[in-house]
């Protein structure tokens, strides 16, 4: 093989069950999340993130939007409401749910399992946000949750992927 051919070839990354980065996140989603793939990780073309996000029996995902973002998610197990544009739709293993910029949504995990959902984020910086605002995994250590969310919430929100909040609130 030439040195062109492979310089024209992409990157590989595998990230086998327990290798991927983790970090707790602060109220009101708690649980944690999980990045398997984002720039910073493997060369990429087209920046995007990819990760896990948990969420436990009675937490939630604050109703935001992202103004230069596209987004996906993917329920793997457990269930909830998502609130798209004040619409609730359920959340069930297997729903896929796709998010053009500006689209309001929450996802409220409303069962007593945890819900666990897979996020594609396109272009990247979701995973920027979640480093920001929680606590790195550290295995065997306890569960730090509940913890509040940085006061500085706002301009991490504003350096990363989220449109202002109506009204300024956090």
């Amino acid at each position: 093989m030439t040195a062109e051919s492979d310089a024209t070839r992409g990157e590989v990354r595998v990230v086998q069950p327990g290798e991927a980065e983790r970090h707790w996140q602060p109220v009101p989603a708690n649980g944690s999340i999980a990045v398997h793939l984002a720039p910073d990780l493997v060369r990429m073309e087209h920046p995007l993130g990819l990760g896990t996000q948990t969420v436990p029996p009675g937490s939630y995902v604050r109703e935001h939007s992202h103004d230069r973002n596209e987004e996906v998610i993917h329920c793997v197990s457990g269930g909830g409401c998502a609130m798209l544009d004040g619409v609730a739709h359920r959340m069930v293993p297997g729903t896929t749910i796709f998010l053009g910029r500006n689209r309001r949504h929450m996802f409220i995990n409303d069962g007593t399992a945890e819900l666990v959902f897979v996020w594609l984020i396109v272009p990247n910086g979701l995973e920027t946000f979640f480093r920001a605002i929680g606590r790195p995994v550290v295995p065997g250590a306890p569960d730090p949750t509940p913890f509040p969310r940085p006061a500085d919430v706002l301009a991490i929100e504003a350096r990363t992927v989220f449109a202002p909040p109506p009204g300024g609130a956090a």
